[in-house]
């Protein structure tokens, strides 16, 4: 049983590391990786954007300052992330975010869509860990109100104490993924800006 429990959570944790490997992967399939949460828009003109092409190297590769970006020229697609660096100073989160920009004609402009993407593993950890928590917390009160824990002024009392610590360990999740959010997402929306910034000086040097 013990044997069976360490090859679990051995299994596990390959697996959580084996979709991080692959979620920061810049290939054609890895680019469109991982679960969704947000979305942004944005257009370019089209001499912007042929620019903004000639950038990329002859492997649809571009470095910029704090990320890099790729080019697949058969999809329309160009995919950004924050370089991760092994022994960078700077703070990681679990949930690192990435982007996948969809381009589009539209008349006289080319339309971005910039979907941005978890890991699945931190969205599934995420999402199970507010569900042991609500539901557990919930259940506890069920069973605690079907044993007569709420028949006297001392009993009502410990149960809002029960409920009231479930809702303080909700809220410091919910702080928690706030705040990794918008940390993963300050890094990311700097790449993106860096990449427009690219195209700004080679369209202001024209």
């Amino acid at each position: 049983m013990v044997l069976a429990g360490i090859f679990a959570v051995v299994l596990c944790l390959g697996l959580i590391l084996g979709d991080w490997l692959y979620f920061i992967r810049l290939t054609p399939d890895a680019s469109r990786y991982g679960c969704g949460i947000a979305r942004s828009r944005d257009q370019f003109t089209p001499d912007r954007l042929a620019r903004l092409l000639e950038r990329f190297d002859s492997n649809g590769a571009l470095i910029l300052p704090h990320g890099i970006a790729r080019y697949y020229s058969n999809f329309d697609q160009i995919a950004i992330r924050p370089q991760y660096r092994l022994f960078s100073m700077s703070f990681r989160t679990a949930s690192p975010l990435k982007g996948l920009i969809q381009l589009s004609a539209d008349g006289a402009c080319y339309r971005l869509l910039c979907v941005k993407r978890v890991p699945w593993s931190s969205a599934i950890l995420t999402l199970t860990w507010f569900l042991l928590v609500g539901l557990g917390t919930i259940a506890f009160l069920i069973a605690y109100a079907g044993q007569g824990g709420f028949s006297s002024l001392r009993g009502m009392l410990m149960g809002a104490g029960i409920l009231g610590i479930g809702f303080l360990v909700l809220a410091f999740g919910v702080v928690t993924v706030v705040f990794s959010y918008r940390l993963e997402n300050t890094r990311l929306e700097t790449v993106y800006a860096e990449l427009r910034a690219a195209a700004e000086a080679v369209h202001a040097t024209t």
